[in-house]
């Protein structure tokens, strides 16, 4: 008993120093997608504490009344073949517990999937965000601007990203804001967001992708309409323009700080997938089928690991495929 004291000390400290904590980011949400999520997660969690305050009430409840004591000593209980009444509970209430779940959770589900309800009136702003190695570019073809690492969009206004990777699958997420959703490079998938609330928020890749997979983080400021319109004439007057050297250099480093363009990569290096009608020349030059051919060229930075004839732990070559297998080891050592 003793040597426990340790653990139940340890375990009532926690219980007072994690709530001083910041408070859980997805739990905290700035905008209607990230809210539906973070009122899912709670339901969920309040719908399995009630399981388990059922189950753990019937399991002291069994243990205080049927325990062994003096006045029932030898009592013999009689033989059970069965209780339908039982069995048809504790199989009709986790169906239902699921299918409840499971309702909530399609619904959620489409709802962050689209616009939100009260952004569906406006034309949502378009942002490019692509990852390569560990870090964020973020392509604005509407304003023809883009960064490296930190992305700013406008308070009460729906926000498409459209998303996809030069190298290695990431997954980009605001907790904030919305869920995460896969960047892949042979094509583009979108996510909707929207922000009610101006401030600072932090972003990550939220799929492992490496040794620089920590640095993978921005910040996405929300800001009023008026200071995003100023920003955006700011970045056209002052920032240079990216060249399509500028931008291979981009790509080929590993890990980068802030940067800001007066122009996007879109116009020589054009994402894959039917998404012409923000690229140069209509997206005429464009190769429908795996995406642009300058995107191609530009995976190349990043190659994905080929498999090799010989493993590390193998001295010896892997056999082809048409070379006959010994059928046992005394038939190779024969041969």
């Amino acid at each position: 008993m003793k040597k426990k004291g340790p653990l139940y000390a340890l375990f009532l400290s926690l219980l007072f120093i994690l709530p001083g904590c910041s408070s859980l980011s997805v739990l905290n949400p700035k905008g209607p997608a990230a809210r539906t999520l973070s009122d899912t997660i709670i339901l969920s969690i309040l719908v399995m504490a009630g399981v388990l305050a059922v189950v753990y009430i019937l399991y002291i409840f069994v243990l205080v009344k049927y325990r062994a004591k003096k006045s029932n000593e030898g009592y013999i209980p009689e033989h059970e073949e069965g209780n339908k009444v039982l069995e048809a509970i504790w199989i009709i209430i986790p169906i239902i517990i699921v299918a409840f779940l499971s309702v909530v959770t399609v619904k959620s589900t489409h709802a962050v999937e689209n616009v939100a309800t009260e952004y569906k009136d406006q034309d949502p702003l378009v942002i490019y965000a692509s990852s390569s190695n560990w870090k964020w570019h973020f392509s604005y073809p509407e304003e023809g601007i883009e960064t490296v690492n930190y992305v700013n969009i406008p308070v009460h206004r729906a926000v498409e990203f459209r998303l996809y990777s030069f190298g290695t699958i990431t997954s980009f997420w605001v907790p904030q804001l919305a869920g995460q959703k896969y960047a892949m490079s042979d094509m583009i998938t979108e996510l909707n967001l929207s922000a009610d609330t101006v401030g600072s928020y932090i972003g990550k890749n939220s799929n492992f992708s490496g040794k620089g997979f920590a640095h993978m983080e921005f910040e996405t400021l929300v800001m009023t309409d008026k200071d995003y319109q100023d920003w955006v004439k700011e970045v056209k007057e002052t920032a240079p323009a990216l060249t399509e050297e500028e931008f291979k250099g981009l790509l080929a480093a590993e890990v980068l700080g802030r940067k800001t363009y007066s122009s996007t990569h879109l116009t020589f290096s054009p994402p894959p997938g039917d998404h012409n009608e923000h690229m140069s020349g209509n997206g005429s030059e464009m190769d429908m089928e795996n995406g642009g051919m300058e995107h191609e060229d530009n995976k190349e930075i990043h190659p994905s690991p080929e498999p090799s004839s010989q493993t590390e732990f193998d001295s010896v070559p892997n056999p082809e495929v048409n070379e006959p297998l010994p059928s046992s080891p005394v038939e190779e050592t024969t041969n």
